[in-house]
C-alpha cells in the first residue's frame, strides 16, 4: 500500500480540542477507505509567513498515512469542503520516519547554541548586500562620483541663469476655460 505524509493547517481561532476532533474525523475517513494512520503529530499554533484567508497563525498537524489513493483523495475532498481547514498538502513517500518529525525534535534547538555564537560569519559591516559585495568601502550605500569634465552641469554648458518667475496659480485649477 502507498505511504503518504499529510500536513494540514487549521484556522487560528479553532481550539486544540476542535483540531483533535478534525484529526479524528480525517483518520476515520482513511480507516473507512481501507488504510491506516500510523503517526499523528500536533505541531501547535505557529505563525504563518503570509496571511491565508485573513489568518496570521494556524494550527499545524501531521499524519503519516498508509492507504490506497482513493482513501487519500476522499480525505482531501472533505478537507477542501471543511471551512476550518486553511491548507493541506499530501506527499507520497518511500518510507515513513520512525522518530519524531523535525518540528517535534528539541535537540535541533539545543545544538544551535546561544545567539551570540556566530563565529562563522566574520566581522560585521563588510559583508552583506550593502558595501562589500559591490566594491564599496563597507560604509555608505552612496558612492561619490568623480567630477565630470566641464564642471558639474550635465551637458557641460555654463549655467543658464536664474529661472523665470512662475505664473500665479488659479484658485480653481479644475475649471479652465
Amino acid at each position: 500500500m502507498p505511504l503518504y505524509e499529510h500536513v494540514f493547517l487549521t484556522r487560528q481561532d479553532v481550539s486544540n480540542q476542535q483540531v483533535e476532533t478534525l484529526t479524528k474525523e480525517f483518520t476515520d475517513v482513511i480507516t473507512e477507505g481501507g488504510g491506516k494512520v500510523t503517526k499523528n503529530e500536533y505541531w501547535g499554533l505557529k505563525g504563518l509567513a503570509y496571511k491565508i484567508k485573513k489568518n496570521r497563525k494556524a494550527h499545524f498537524s501531521l499524519l503519516n498515512i498508509e492507504a490506497p489513493a482513493a482513501a487519500v483523495a476522499e480525505m482531501e475532498r472533505r478537507m477542501g469542503i471543511q471551512p476550518d481547514i486553511l491548507r493541506f498538502m499530501t506527499v507520497k513517500v518511500e518510507a515513513h520516519e520512525t522518530e519524531p518529525s523535525a518540528m517535534m525534535r528539541k535537540q535541533d534547538r539545543e545544538e544551535r547554541g546561544e545567539r551570540g555564537d556566530r563565529g562563522d560569519r566574520g566581522p560585521r559591516g563588510g559583508g552583506g548586500f550593502r558595501g562589500g559585495d559591490r566594491g564599496g568601502d563597507g560604509g555608505s550605500t552612496f558612492r561619490s562620483r568623480p567630477p565630470r569634465e566641464g564642471g558639474s552641469f550635465r551637458d557641460g554648458d555654463a549655467p543658464r541663469g536664474p529661472r523665470p518667475p512662475r505664473a500665479p496659480r488659479s484658485e480653481n485649477p479644475g475649471s479652465e476655460g
